[in-house]
């Protein structure tokens, strides 16, 4: 046959371990076959980061600026173990977090519903979304170790270097630590925005939590600026669509959804995000069955996997030992980055391959063939579940595909 063409490349950020395995294996069996595939390519392994003191990170971010649309692999954020076990030059920082600064977007997250796999929490009968402010808390924090007898203070200088405010933060009996975190305005809004546009789009309400109670000035001010702009720009929107807004307290907000059927977008300060993304992803089935999106406020996408490198996966197969790694998410990141591309350039094909892909991966589970993490998860009527290694479950869809 011939292969889709495709007249814009887009940005593709190479990882990790397991994660970097599967990447190449779904080139190979799912997509060049049939795809003309144009892509930028960038290395983002950990032994390239360090390479390249992590210029290869910002870099593949600004290549996404230009290009519009990205997909990327799972990548490791070294701690001092890493750093050992890869000689690394330092401990480097987040790739997922350089990039979303660079970008200033929300994280969309939201779970891959297959029949068969029941959630853990059985009223959810809709899915949840998960809308993660990619800028700022303590992804984006100073932090210092303090010893006895020093205190630290929260300064604040103007742009001539004059002090403004000077408020002592804790005087220190003992050692300790002290972290100091930031956010923007301007980012706070294009958040707010972001979830807005996608609740409308989409026809499901917003629920917003923070904790504006105990932080009467950084939280509170996320609180305001939502609750400023649902007012002014999308109230009627909301009420004519036949939605709603809600904000309370972030731990309102989790003893809500977990009594509720689903069918919200959560929006999520960022390392709320972080946590409880992963939280309902493994409440849906698996941490491999949530598709990720970054969407920057200029209308800049990066799809990617929403979970880790599968280390102990990886060690085995350097081993030469049977690996069954869930590949659905990183799955989803391409169709979603080549279905954004076909959308953007007017190339229907490519549009329609990417739904094809995913349909394909949903009727291979659905017919009873899965990875390992699934199997426990999975009940119908009349199928028995069959556990496929890494690529056989690979080799199984392209034969739906």
């Amino acid at each position: 046959m011939e292969k889709i063409r495709m007249t814009t490349p887009i940005v593709e950020m190479d990882g990790d371990e397991m994660t970097r395995v599967l990447w190449r294996w779904i080139k190979e069996l799912l997509i060049e076959p049939y795809v003309d595939l144009k892509t930028e390519y960038y290395d983002l392994g950990l032994p390239e980061r360090d390479k390249t003191d992590d210029a290869v990170t910002a870099a593949s971010a600004e290549a996404t600026k230009k290009w519009g649309v990205a997909v990327k692999c799972a990548t490791i954020t070294p701690n001092a173990q890493r750093v050992e076990e890869y000689h690394l030059k330092k401990m480097w920082k987040s790739p997922n977090g350089t990039i979303r600064r660079i970008l200033d977007g929300t994280v969309f997250r939201a779970p891959i519903l297959v029949k068969g796999i029941t959630p853990y929490v059985p009223g959810w009968t809709k899915p949840i979304v998960l809308a993660r402010h990619a800028y700022g808390d303590i992804y984006n924090s100073v932090e210092a170790r303090v010893e006895d007898g020093q205190t630290a203070y929260l300064v604040v200088e103007d742009k001539d270097g004059n002090a403004v405010s000077r408020q002592a933060i804790h005087s220190f009996v003992g050692d300790g630590i002290v972290q100091g975190v930031h956010n923007l305005d301007a980012s706070i809004a294009s958040f707010a925005r972001s979830c807005f546009n996608y609740a409308l789009e989409h026809k499901i309400p917003v629920w917003f939590g923070a904790k504006d109670t105990i932080s009467k000035t950084y939280d509170h001010r996320f609180k305001d600026i939502f609750n400023e702009i649902y007012e002014k720009e999308y109230t009627a929107k909301f009420e004519e669509a036949g939605i709603y807004f809600l904000y309370t307290l972030i731990d309102d907000v989790v003893a809500r959804v977990m009594r509720s059927e689903g069918g919200m977008l959560w929006a999520c300060k960022n390392y709320d995000g972080d946590v409880m993304s992963d939280m309902v992803a493994t409440a849906y089935g698996s941490l491999g069955m949530m598709s990720s999106v970054l969407v920057s406020p200029d209308g800049k996408y990066e799809f990617e996997a929403a979970h880790g490198t599968v280390t102990r996966h990886y060690y085995r197969h350097l081993k030469g030992e049977e690996t069954s790694t869930n590949s659905v998410a990183t799955i989803w990141a391409w169709t979603g980055a080549l279905a954004k591309r076909g959308e953007l350039d007017g190339n229907q094909p490519l549009v329609d391959f990417a739904k094809k892909l995913e349909k394909a991966t949903m009727d291979t589970i659905e017919s009873g063939y899965m990875t390992g993490d699934l199997i426990p998860m999975f009940h119908r009527e009349g199928i028995t579940p069959v556990k496929l290694n890494s690529r056989q479950f690979l080799e199984k869809i392209a034969e739906k595909l």
